[in-house]
């Protein structure tokens, strides 16, 4: 019985492979037989130099068809400030200039490239929503945005991003002790939420707070009353709440290592080392956050509890105007890599206070020390 079997195995296995072998050989003659489609690229002869005279014609020709009003509402800033950027871009980076391919076709120019990137920074649209008007396509818009954030951090970093030297923390204390009546005191801190739509799957854990409902990720921020963002922290997993952030935020480093300008102050008689900030209950109980009471019950306690909550009302002012400037940080982030969403952030803060300083409403003018450390937001930054 056994050898029976084995020859009656032998044969089955045969005859298995045979069949096999008859269907590849079909299959292959069916395929022969029916053409492949050839996919090819599909090229649109886009006109460059339209799209930019079209764009000199509204905005920045000697009689521009829109006023300064239509250019603010539609650019976020007056046309100095914005033909200042595009020139700074020019000379500090060859991708915004103007340049010519390898068969002699012209590239686009840097209003151009510029205006791509702000009206997506303004609007949060898509990336081909301005190809019918800027000739550009979704590819080279989104090239143009990324290269526009990363110029803008590494340009106007160190001064739009820069910590209060000496000069910073005096203007500081006599703006804030006349405007809200809190002397010593250096600005609001509070956290907002960025939503991420294209978060991978593998990092919602930690990108995901129950109450929250989508992928975050957190912006720890300090504001003065002008609505100057003197501190920007922006990375951590939005699984994490402002005490985790600020346990790994920088902004206390330079007090704990005594480089902190000097800034003492002098409240009832009594001198303080350092300002403080005003922040809700979630903060610690330390000298540097000046909290609310909880359950006033003298008129004392409940007069201070209205001007403290007032007062803190600056951060939440920011972040709203924030978002109504800049409408991509109101809408879900579409990119995939965490170091380009903070490219946008960072960008979108900096040009935020460029606009305060160029309409003459920041409280203190930029008055560099001579032993003032480096800007903590380098371009490579891996946070």
């Amino acid at each position: 019985m056994s050898s029976s079997f084995t020859v009656f195995s032998s044969s089955d296995s045969e005859g298995t492979d045979l069949f096999i072998a008859a269907l590849s050989t079909m299959a292959q003659e069916n395929a022969s037989q029916i053409p492949r489609p050839i996919i090819r690229r599909i090229q649109i002869n886009r006109d460059r130099e339209a799209g930019h005279d079209l764009l000199m014609r509204h905005y920045f020709g000697p009689e521009p068809l829109y006023n300064e009003k239509l250019f603010k509402r539609r650019f976020r800033m007056q046309r100095p400030l914005f033909e200042r950027i595009v020139n700074d871009l020019e000379v500090a980076d060859t991708y915004f200039q103007l340049r010519w391919d390898a068969r002699g076709r012209r590239g686009f120019t840097p209003l151009q490239k510029c205006t791509s990137a702000i009206r997506q920074l303004a609007y949060g649209s898509t990336a081909d929503l301005m190809d019918d008007y800027l000739q550009m396509s979704d590819s080279t818009s989104r090239e143009c945005l990324y290269n526009f954030c990363k110029n803008i951090r590494r340009l106007y970093g160190p001064k739009y991003l820069r910590k209060p030297n000496y000069n910073d923390v005096m203007n500081l204390y006599e703006h804030h002790e006349n405007y809200h009546g809190f002397p010593g005191m250096l600005g609001s801190i509070d956290c907002m939420h960025w939503d991420w739509e294209n978060c991978p799957v593998a990092w919602r854990g930690q990108f995901m707070r129950g109450d929250h409902g989508c992928p975050s990720i957190i912006l720890e921020a300090v504001c003065s009353q002008d609505l100057w963002i003197w501190h920007a922290y922006f990375g951590m997993p939005g699984a994490n709440n402002d005490l985790n952030v600020l346990n790994s935020s920088p902004l206390l480093n330079d007090m704990e290592n005594g480089v902190f300008p000097p800034s003492s102050f002098f409240c009832n008689d009594n001198e303080y080392a350092h300002g403080y900030y005003l922040a809700d209950g979630i903060y610690p109980e330390w000298p540097v956050f000046m909290q609310t009471i909880t359950c006033p019950t003298t008129f004392k306690r409940k007069r201070f509890q209205v001007a403290q909550e007032g007062a803190r009302k600056d951060i939440e002012r920011a972040f709203g105007v924030l978002k109504k400037r800049f409408q991509i940080i109101k809408n879900q982030a579409r990119a995939w890599h965490p170091k380009k969403i903070r490219s946008v952030m960072y960008a979108c803060i900096i040009i935020h206070n460029m606009i305060l300083e160029c309409e003459g409403k920041s409280i203190s003018p930029f008055v560099p020390d001579e032993d003032e450390p480096s800007s903590p937001f380098e371009i490579d930054d891996p946070r």
